[in-house]
């Protein structure tokens, strides 16, 4: 397996020399476009990160769970789901150390940890995907993109729990 990448390395130096393209040319022109691509698109993490730390910090998301759990409550699945449902959209690193909590405190396998496991593999951290997706091309209005990849996570919510629920 550790012997993957100096075979690709390998591959694509001696394709190129076969083909006859400046293979170091070639390396530079894409580092330079690749730095170029980093350059436009670094304000829009930054501006992403600083959004998602103040959220979290000024207890905003907090907040919304709060909001939240009687209607979790109301439906009958564990609220305990709550905060990953509402963090996962803006930040995966903060969903997987929620996840993370959750098996510590219930275990992978009991109705949370479950739920939480498909909720992580079906779900998109929607807004970061579309900030850097249409930050990296400039595109500005976003149309219908970001309520139609919320809907989609909470589509995603609602099946993940039904699926599972079904599945016990």
């Amino acid at each position: 397996m550790e012997i993957i990448v100096p075979v690709t390395v390998a591959f694509v130096v001696l394709y190129g020399m076969i083909k006859k393209v400046k293979i170091f040319d070639a390396f530079i022109e894409g580092a330079v476009e690749g730095l170029h691509t980093l350059y436009i698109i670094i304000p829009t993490i930054t501006g992403l990160v600083v959004a998602v730390e103040m959220l979290q910090q000024s207890g905003t998301i907090d907040l919304v769970c709060k909001a939240v759990e009687p209607l979790a409550d109301f439906f009958n699945f564990p609220k305990e789901i709550v905060p990953m449902a509402v963090l996962r959209p803006i930040s995966g690193s903060g969903a997987t150390a929620l996840l993370t909590n959750i098996y510590e405190n219930f275990g992978p396998d009991s109705l949370v940890g479950e739920i939480a496991s498909v909720l992580a593999g079906s779900t998109e951290t929607t807004l970061y995907a579309v900030t850097m997706y249409f930050g990296s091309v400039g595109i500005t209005k976003t149309r219908h993109t970001l309520f139609v990849g919320l809907l989609a996570d909470f589509t995603a919510l609602v099946l993940a729990i039904m699926t599972v629920k079904l599945t016990l």
